[in-house]
């Protein structure tokens, strides 16, 4: 499972090409998953076909969605933690379930008793700027609050060299 996972983290960072020669329209859900092994998660949609998500995070910072048709027929790859996604995202407004469907699953989920809420961490990366996004999503399934920033654990030490 690790070796896939590198594999995958590899090819990301080559972006979408990480997933060539599956050719959308041409490759099914079957070649996808003999190539990068079992999702993270599945989603059914309402047309019959279906999302899964791949991921290389924490360390490749992407989750990819590959959106099938009833058919098993790839109809698109794509990168789901970037800007334009999260700028998508609207306290007070986005659902739990439609967060999820834009981003993929999260890397970690911290639960806030006493503010009754759970923190979906997606570590993502714009450019070459290693990013930490912060959802903070309340117990009846609503987005709250959407922080994002700077990954500042995720930089070099820094300091005078021994």
């Amino acid at each position: 499972m690790r070796s896939k996972l590198l594999l995958l983290a590899a090819a990301a960072l080559a972006g979408c090409a990480s997933f060539q020669p599956l050719e959308p329209g041409k490759a099914r859900l079957a070649d996808v998953e003999a190539r990068f092994g079992k999702p993270l998660e599945r989603v059914a949609l309402p047309d019959g076909g279906s999302r899964t998500f791949y991921s290389t995070l924490p360390e490749g910072r992407e989750n990819f969605a590959v959106t099938a048709g009833a058919d098993g027929v790839v109809r698109e790859i794509r990168q789901q933690l970037t800007w334009d996604s999260i700028k998508r995202i609207t306290p007070n407004a986005t659902s739990a379930k439609d967060l999820r469907e834009l981003l993929g699953p999260p890397f970690r989920v911290v639960r806030m008793e006493r503010q009754q809420r759970d923190v979906w961490e997606y570590p993502w990366r714009l450019s070459e700027d290693r990013r930490i996004l912060w959802v903070q999503v309340s117990y009846d399934g609503t987005v709250r609050e959407v922080i994002e920033m700077h990954d500042y654990e995720s930089d070099p030490p820094s300091g005078p060299k021994d």
